[in-house]
């Protein structure tokens, strides 16, 4: 099997499926120049970094929980698409299950750097919002993924919800 990915400039990231108490999801509203899109927040790995550390700090810097627990890998994402700074061609994210307790949500990073980053909002969603919404979700199939999760549990294996 062919790699997608062979010959691009992949940038290593990781996301977190952060669910609280009452099985609501925290997401991003990222406004880029063609496009809404609701997404899992995090970010790129720097150098050095671990897929736990860097999930801590980017869940820290844009969504202001600190020191979480990070569950288990429970999807991974290739996301081929030309980086609006021309640095990357795509993204190649992990996705892992972070449970906590509610809390507002307040980034720890400045408004101004969060809009620099195409951030522009943080929102709790429900899964009946999430289905009843006209909303573009990353990954795509959000509503179905987070229903078998809520209602199997995490998977054995990492899914690949690449689309």
């Amino acid at each position: 099997m062919t790699d997608p990915a062979a010959g691009l400039r992949i940038r290593e990231a990781v996301r977190a499926l952060v669910v609280d108490q009452r099985h609501r999801v925290l997401l991003v509203r990222f406004e880029f120049p063609t496009a809404t899109r609701w997404a899992l927040p995090g970010g790129g790995l720097e150098p050095g970094e671990t897929h736990p550390t860097a999930l801590r700090r980017e869940l820290e810097e844009e969504v202001g929980l600190v020191e979480a627990v990070i569950g288990p890998q429970i999807w991974r994402r290739l996301h081929i698409v030309p980086f609006l700074s021309g640095e990357f061609d795509g993204q190649r994210e992990r996705i892992y299950l972070v449970h906590c307790d509610s809390f507002e949500p307040e980034p720890r990073l400045s408004w101004e750097q969060m809009n620099a980053e195409f951030v522009h909002e943080l929102r709790w969603w429900t899964l009946a919002e999430i289905a009843a919404s006209e909303a573009n979700f990353m990954p795509k199939e959000l509503h179905s993924l987070l229903a078998a999760l809520l209602h199997d549990g995490p998977p054995q294996e990492p899914i690949d919800v690449s689309t």
